[in-house]
């Protein structure tokens, strides 16, 4: 009696383990069970890219106009500005009379803002909740400098002043702001000048799109750099946009109908994504629990323990995964739908959830494909050259870093994609994909022979290495994992315990009369020949 209970409560193990590592299309034929989370999947694809696309335009538009009204304030106020930066910094000077009249211009234009404006631009208060203009310089304390006797006297610390200019101090005629000790610059003490203000303005584009409008306050920041003392002050312009909630909005129309409608899309994505969810985790649940019912019989029965490989194929990376990608879009769709009620503003941080939950949502999509032979070597092909991938690029990734530091120290003051770490990282990425090879050797500069010679010692060197040996190595690797994995399914993949566990037969039990027992075996018997040494993926 004790036997035969052992015996059923292997085959029980067996059928249920059986049925685990079936496709959903095989537990439709076997159970009938309809595979809803195949079908939820496909629905939250088809969901969560409309939602991302809709969210993707309106974004757009956000960042159009962000960009539009810096571009805007530049030519407002930077005078001379051409249309174009000219490096990090937006223009430049050169006499001091120049260096006078671009901080006059700038202080003249913001008083002038609402006559020649053609934005919906209004005044905002500062930090000090009043309305105006501040401006601030940097100078060393004390010192006298003689350049021509080579003698200098400078005091290095650093002193702060700054002076707020309201509209009722800019309005007055003559002007008596220009004639005050403030702006009485001594240029060879001088650090920086700075101008701070801010401005209000609302973005009607949205209106056409049928979406309720956006304020903003653009915090605007003018900085006259004289730190390098070269006879050049850079000119930077920056525009910190931030999106305010609309205090008082009349909109007559279909607009607010149309939010409504968007919003009750968002929360059936929630809705989807969240049974999703709880879909999964329960598998997941269910599979750990099965784990623990394998791992005791196999412990009983053989007294040794499974081996890893086994254990960690109940462990699903792909519910993982979808777990992952349903929590950022419930997030991300929680923000968009605050967002859209403009009770939040960061689009940001709404856009890169929205993204990466649909750059996973379509990655999981690989797992269905997987079921299918032909498309199984691609993944099987990722899972076996990944270890070996990853410890071949911490090795690669060691030269590259050095390559990165001494193009940085040696071709930095005479390259412009050598100026930092950062540029450095990008145009050796470049070099490895065959990109822009003869700008980045023509653009050097021959100021000094030897760093000449030492570029073009270091550019050959390095797109040999990398090109013809490191590149090369790193496609082998895949290559070897493909040609391994192809000649495993021509004959047959190294049996695990758990594969040799599920392929073991009763003699004793009779498929004709139970229909449990039939239920075990039927994936086998569904299967070609050539298909029983396939690894198990769920």
């Amino acid at each position: 009696m004790a036997r035969h209970d052992s015996e059923m409560k292997e085959e029980c193990l067996r059928e249920d383990l059986k049925f685990y590592f079936m496709s959903p299309c095989e537990k439709y034929r076997a159970r009938c069970q309809i595979p809803w989370k195949l079908g939820l999947q496909i629905l939250k694809i088809v969901m969560v890219t409309t939602q991302l696309v809709r969210f993707g335009l309106s974004n757009q538009l956000v960042v159009a106009f962000k960009e539009d009204n810096t571009v805007a304030f530049k030519h407002l106020f930077l005078k001379g500005y051409s249309g174009t930066d000219e490096d990090d910094y937006s223009c430049s000077v050169y006499t001091q009379e120049d260096a006078y009249e671009s901080i006059f211009f700038a202080i003249n234009q913001y008083h002038q803002l609402k006559d020649i404006t053609l934005g919906t631009l209004g005044y905002g208060e500062n930090e000090d909740n009043r309305i105006g203009l501040k401006v601030c310089k940097q100078h060393y304390k004390k010192g006298t400098m003689f350049p021509s006797n080579e003698t200098l006297n400078i005091d290095n610390d650093i002193e702060l002043d700054c002076v707020h200019l309201d509209l009722q101090d800019l309005s007055k005629d003559p002007p008596d702001w220009k004639n005050s000790s403030f702006f009485r610059l001594e240029f060879y003490r001088l650090l920086q000048v700075e101008i701070s203000f801010r401005l209000k303005g609302i973005d009607l584009q949205t209106i056409h799109s049928r979406e309720l409008p956006d304020c903003y306050v653009f915090q605007n920041t003018i900085i006259f750099d004289n730190k390098a003392h070269s006879g050049k002050i850079k000119i930077y312009f920056d525009s910190d946009a931030k999106i305010e909630e609309c205090k008082d909005l009349n909109i007559f129309g279909s607009t607010q109908k149309n939010t409504q409608y968007v919003l009750v899309f968002d929360a059936f994505v929630i809705v989807i994504c969240l049974a999703s969810l709880i879909l999964c985790t329960r598998s997941i649940v269910l599979a750990l629990r099965l784990r623990k019912r394998f791992l005791n019989f196999f412990l009983e029965k053989y007294k040794r323990p499974v081996c890893d490989t086994d254990q960690w194929k109940f462990i699903n990376g792909w519910y993982v995964l979808v777990i992952i990608s349903d929590l950022m879009t419930i997030i991300g769709s929680i923000l968009k739908m605050e967002i859209k009620a403009k009770n939040l503003t960061n689009y940001d941080l709404c856009s890169i959830l929205l993204g990466t939950s649909t750059l996973l949502v379509w990655v999981g999509v690989i797992r269905y494909l997987g079921y299918f032979q032909a498309y199984n070597v691609l993944i099987l092909t990722m899972q076996a050259s990944l270890p070996k991938v990853l410890r071949f690029c911490a090795c690669a990734g060691m030269i590259y870093l050095g390559y990165t530091f001494c193009g940085w120290i040696v071709l930095g003051p005479y390259h412009d994609k050598f100026e930092n770490l950062n540029t450095v990282a990008e145009c050796l990425f470049s070099l490895v994909n065959g990109d822009d090879m003869f700008a980045t050797f023509a653009q050097i500069q021959q100021k000094s022979i030897l760093v000449w010679l030492f570029s073009r010692l270091y550019l050959y060197s390095f797109i040999s290495l990398f090109i013809y040996m490191i590149l090369s190595l790193f496609i082998a690797l895949i290559t070897d994992s493909y040609d391994t994995i192809k000649k495993f399914q021509q004959n047959g993949f190294p049996e695990t315990d758990l594969q040799e566990f599920l392929k073991e037969c009763s003699s004793k039990e009779e498929y004709q009369k139970e229909s449990s027992a039939f239920l075990s075996c039927i994936c086998c018997r569904r299967r070609k020949r050539s298909d029983d040494h396939l690894i198990p993926i769920n």
